[in-house]
């Protein structure tokens, strides 16, 4: 039998060994981090259920089914869905770290057997040429003393190899044991994910029936629905029409600001438009702010679903009738309190019938409103800032509902405020 390469071998099991560890740690970090996004989006879809379900037993206590009841069933059954469909992404993924561990098990397994049979046949070479008598023998027929000490330093090689491939194929021992273990957890962890996907299935199919037993209450109250809603599109006209006088006001209001400045430090007439407000340096340095927070303000009160969408959109029960949304509706908690998406200046608070109290805030060029509120706490003039508590919001007698009514105005502009809020309240 030809002796081994010794250090050639050695350098390529280290190698070897570190370049499996090294896989297994990339694969493992990449699988680890996707699945920690999906188990963050699955908890945020949970605690939103958990919240819909909580508003959703408020409204139960009155006998009546309304329009923001089946709202609420509808975003609930959304959530549910979009909840499935998160479990069956984190399966999926699962699905492939346990393909990624069985390839590194068989990988594994083919290289330890590899080393073993390598080491088996270094044990019986060691024995059939290395004894005690031989070695004595191969270092005393050297020629000189320097071939003798490198023979002498050539067995001490051979035996710290033996020892180093020795430990080398305990601990690939070792990763493959600890790595059949993972993949029985991780296999584990899929079939519990399965049963979770089967129990939010079935209840969604519960929430679905309970729909449309609404849809069907719903239907019976055509000319109620219908009465309703025309009052909500008057009040709603009525406080658009209201902005737009205030947009107005302030706009000759700011022209005249400027005309004052312009002639007091003796600099020529800025221009003046009908619909646009004239900023000072610090309104101007505010609304660009305000401009550069799109899709990260905070939510106008600390929990809440959107049970009514921004523009216009099909009426759930009234077929062939379309509602006109300014802004978004927001169901939340009775008692819950009403915030300031941002730093401004109270600009108006008013009444209205169907929409009792009204907070406008100004911040540079932009209008938020609050409307639906059953009592405030801000003046106008008043500076208030970020999440700073405005008032709280009106819950109903007839239905239980506690939703209140939110937009946001660039200008003359009407925005839609999902685009401005952040993901999440």
């Amino acid at each position: 039998m030809k002796q081994p390469n010794l250090m050639k071998y050695r350098i390529f099991l280290l190698l070897l060994y570190a370049f499996i560890l090294m896989i297994s740690i990339g694969n493992f970090s990449w699988a680890q981090g996707t699945k920690e996004n999906l188990q963050k989006t699955k908890k945020q879809l949970e605690q939103e259920i958990k919240y819909t379900n909580m508003l959703l037993e408020q409204t139960q206590k009155s006998k009546q089914t309304s329009l923001n009841k089946l709202s609420l069933i509808n975003r609930q059954i959304e959530k549910r869905e979009a909840l499935v469909g998160a479990i069956n992404s984190e399966i999926d993924q699962i699905q492939k770290e346990i393909g990624i561990q069985a390839a590194q098990i068989r990988h594994l397994s083919d290289e330890l057997k590899k080393m073993k049979d390598e080491y088996a046949r270094m044990i019986y070479y060691a024995y059939k040429n290395l004894n005690i008598f031989n070695r004595i023998m191969f270092i005393f027929a050297a020629e000189d003393f320097n071939q003798a000490f490198n023979r002498l330093r050539y067995y001490q090689q051979y035996s710290s190899y033996r020892r180093t491939q020795a430990e080398i194929i305990r601990k690939a021992q070792m990763e493959l044991t600890y790595k059949i273990h993972d993949l029985e957890v991780t296999k584990n962890q899929k079939a519990a994910l399965a049963q979770s996907k089967e129990q939010e299935k079935n209840k969604l199919i519960g929430e679905k029936e309970i729909k449309n037993n609404a849809v069907q209450e719903l239907s019976k109250k055509e000319k109620q629905l219908v009465a309703t809603l025309r009052d909500k599109q008057e009040a709603a006209l009525k406080l658009q029409k209201e902005i737009e006088k205030l947009i107005a006001e302030e706009i000759k209001a700011s022209a005249i600001r400027a005309k004052k400045i312009a002639k007091t430090e003796n600099k020529p007439k800025p221009e003046i438009t009908e619909t646009k407000i004239m900023l000072t340096p610090v309104e101007m340095e505010l609304s660009s702010s305000f401009a550069a927070n799109k899709g990260k303000l905070p939510w106008p009160s600390e929990k809440g679903i959107i049970t009514g969408v921004f523009g216009e959109h099909a009426h759930p029960i009234l077929k062939y009738v379309k509602v006109k949304n300014n802004g978004i509706d927001i169901t939340t908690n009775e008692g819950a309190n009403v915030r300031c998406v941002f730093n401004g200046k109270v600009s108006r608070v008013m009444s209205f019938p169907n929409m009792n109290k009204v907070v406008i805030v100004r911040h540079g060029e932009f209008l938020t409103v609050y409307s639906n509120l059953e009592e405030v706490s801000v003046t106008d003039g008043q500076e208030i800032s970020t999440k700073q508590s405005i008032g709280k919001v009106h819950t109903s007698q007839d239905d239980l509902k506690t939703e209140y009514h939110f937009e946001i105005w660039l200008g003359k502009t009407i925005q839609n405020p999902q685009e401005w809020l952040s993901a999440y309240n």
